[in-house]
């Protein structure tokens, strides 16, 4: 069974970069398509971006097109996000989650395992 575990979230001023990770543990990692979704106060989650379970696919909602990078490596069992030219408007709780169909990439639905969440704080 894959656990998912977020890190590198934190507090940044606009205009900065973060990257975060999410570690899976169990072998099935390579065979999920990965996907970072993230939660505002007050809003609904809402999909950021997916990638295929071989890497060669990747998808990322409008907002943060040109901005954030998801990339993966199956070896470590990790997936991350690069965030640069971080916006207020960016602040959330971010959550990777994983599952077997990359053509259901933007239903949290769809997904079969969620990490825990990690904070994103960005000052304007």
């Amino acid at each position: 069974q894959v656990q998912l575990v977020e890190s590198g979230g934190g507090l940044v001023q606009a205009g900065h970069s973060l990257r975060l990770s999410c570690t899976a543990s169990g072998r099935a990692f390579s065979n999920y398509a990965m996907g970072w979704f993230r939660q505002a106060p007050g809003k609904e989650r809402e999909f950021v971006s997916a990638i295929s379970a071989g890497g060669s696919n990747t998808d990322y909602a409008d907002s943060v097109k040109g901005r954030f990078t998801i990339s993966r490596d199956n070896a470590k069992n990790t997936v991350y996000l690069q965030m640069n030219s971080l916006k207020f408007e960016d602040t959330a709780v971010y959550y990777c989650a994983g599952g077997p169909y990359y053509g259901y990439r933007h239903d949290e639905r769809k997904y079969e395992r969620w990490g825990q969440g990690t904070q994103v704080t960005v000052s304007s």
